[in-house]
């Protein structure tokens, strides 16, 4: 599919895709985050961090790693995991031959919070997204939303 060319603005109709796809995505995310937080006290970034780590190899990644993972800045991963090791989810641990080398480990604790969180989270998911669209309409925000990340 191409993509027609485009002018230097956006058009009103544009605008308001744009908009609406911003509004869309910060509603959603306030509600799944408000739900994380009153039923397991865990941000959805938190969330976001256990599961990256969960599904990484040997549930470990480097910062670096886990900051582009997650979406965040270096200094926002770092204090996010800060939190997260504090309450006992995450472990940092040196890289072997690697002296400035850190990597974020997921812990058995942690694997069990996010066990318990994906419930929520989950569960969130299909009451504010996917029971909203059919099918069809998936398939299509999915192909769309993939586009707009190629």
């Amino acid at each position: 599919m191409t993509v027609p060319e485009r002018t230097a603005r956006p058009t009103r109709e544009e605008l308001h895709a744009w908009r609406t796809f911003l509004r869309a995505h910060a509603h959603i995310t306030r509600v799944l985050e408000a739900e994380l937080v009153a039923e397991q006290r865990l941000s959805l970034g938190g969330y976001d961090v256990l599961v990256q780590l969960a599904e990484a190899p040997d549930r470990k990644l480097r910062m670096a790693e886990l900051a582009d993972a997650v979406l965040l800045s270096r200094s926002g991963v770092t204090r996010l995991v800060d939190r997260l090791e504090r309450a006992g989810m995450v472990a940092r641990e040196r890289v072997a031959g690697d002296g400035r080398g850190v990597v974020a480990a997921l812990t058995e604790q942690g694997l069990d919070v996010l066990r318990t969180a994906s419930r929520t989270h989950l569960a969130g998911v299909a009451e504010h997204f996917v029971a909203r669209l059919d099918g069809e309409q998936l398939r299509k925000l999915g192909d769309l939303c993939g586009q707009l990340i190629d």
